[in-house]
């Protein structure tokens, strides 16, 4: 590593907070007087002005600095590693099969189904053991594949949450043993996941050849979760993939020769069906894709297509980027006064006995922000390099001296070796 990298790390690492290097500051209102667990929500606004990562949050009282924790609301947990079928044939002129669920709660169930172009209604029912005995009834669903109508596919069971040990399966339609390769559960989250909205478009769309586009401008350090769609009524049934690209707003480049900064995408599909089908009922929304979860020092643009086939376009009410919503928790302790303070890129994130022993309390008091502020205290912060790193330019002075005295003492020596001749 460079030297000057090693003295910058020294520096960000050597940093102390204090209230005059925040550029702004941000009151907590609406405080309850009740001591306890109090929680306020981040917004894009508090993630735009302050460090990567929110490194440089800090919370004061009366001059003290309070400790806090970042929550994040209700983090979906990863789906657990695909489960096989058990017991995999046909009873009575049903498929049928049995899982073996993994501990604790759970929700959407994925049947794996190695065929297209089917309906097919799906009875659950569970149990503590294996055995089929005392087993509780769970709910019928509906999985398809509308291929052929360019209606989409879904085979997720939304079930209730649920906690059985084995879950047993009975399909009545088309589908054979052979189409059943396993499932995947996803696992519920520790609460009801918030969003926050981040950037939203409300009719700006561009149509071109079969594509429709729209575009923001999300802030530096703000993260994007997902990408909502809100379609209008007609049409009502569709299935629609959607690509998504991200790209930094950097300085432009000195020559054509340097390379362009390409950024992340992703690409997921809507879809809406509300139709009967073969006796079937089938309701199913897929209104939101996955974003791809990157954060820029600079600006980005966000650019969401929407693949229209030969189908006319969706009318599309609104898009939003959101992000799930963080909070800032800490101990009010009974007391008001609490100031937020951000905007020093020096300081790196803090470290609280607070935060590592920090259990969410589902009751704890939920607070606001008042409006933001420049700090009216706010000076930089001194420059702790060393000399010669903030005058670089003495050192080639210094330099340059030097090699002019040497070279005038070679000259010199020069002329008295020839003289002594």
């Amino acid at each position: 590593m460079k030297l000057r990298g090693v003295l910058a790390l020294v520096a960000v690492s050597a940093a102390v907070p204090h209230t005059s290097y925040f550029r702004y500051q941000r009151p907590v209102v609406n405080n309850p007087p009740a001591a306890g667990q109090t929680c306020v929500a981040l917004d894009p606004l508090i993630f735009s002005h302050a460090a990567m990562g929110l490194a440089d949050l800090r919370l004061y009282r009366n001059g003290d600095e309070t400790p806090y924790a970042i929550h994040q609301a209700a983090p979906v947990a990863p789906a657990v590693k695909p489960i096989p079928p058990l017991n995999l044939g046909r009873r009575g002129g049903q498929t049928v099969f049995d899982a073996a669920m993994p501990e604790g709660s759970y929700a959407d169930v994925e049947l794996a189904v190695a065929a297209q172009n089917f309906i097919a209604t799906v009875s659950v029912a569970g149990g503590r053991d294996e055995s089929a005995k005392n087993e509780t009834r769970v709910g019928n669903y509906t999985i398809f594949d509308l291929t052929r109508q360019k209606l989409g596919r879904s085979t997720v069971l939304h079930l209730p949450d649920s906690d059985f040990r084995y879950l047993h399966f009975r399909l009545l339609g088309s589908l054979v043993p052979e189409n059943i390769t396993g499932i995947s559960v996803g696992r519920l989250p520790a609460g009801k996941t918030k969003y926050v909205t981040v950037a939203e478009s409300a009719g700006a769309v561009q149509q071109q050849d079969r594509k429709t586009t729209f575009e923001f401008t999300a802030p530096a350090h703000v993260p994007v979760d997902r990408v909502a769609f809100a379609p209008g009524a007609e049409p009502v049934n569709f299935s629609r993939d959607v690509s998504v690209t991200v790209q930094p707003q950097l300085p432009r480049p000195s020559s054509d020769e340097e390379p362009t900064t390409t950024g992340p995408s992703s690409s997921g599909n809507l879809l809406r069906v509300h139709s009967v089908q073969d006796g079937h009922r089938i309701e199913e929304e897929r209104l939101s894709i996955d974003a791809p979860g990157v954060q820029f020092d600079s600006p980005a643009k966000w650019r969401i297509g929407i693949d229209n086939g030969d189908d006319r376009p969706l009318q599309i009410e609104s898009v939003r980027l959101e992000m799930v919503e963080r909070d800032l928790c800490f101990d009010a302790a009974g007391a008001s006064g609490f100031t937020l303070y951000y905007g020093d890129a020096a300081l790196g994130v803090p470290r609280y006995d607070y935060a590592r022993l920090f259990a969410f309390e589902n009751n704890s008091a939920q607070a606001t922000w008042g409006a933001e502020a420049r700090n009216s205290a706010y000076r930089p912060r001194p420059d702790q390099r060393p000399f010669t790193e903030r005058h670089p330019i003495l050192l080639w002075v210094a330099l340059v001296a030097v090699i002019a005295l040497l070279g005038a003492i070679a000259l010199r020596s020069a002329k008295r070796a020839t003289a002594a001749q």
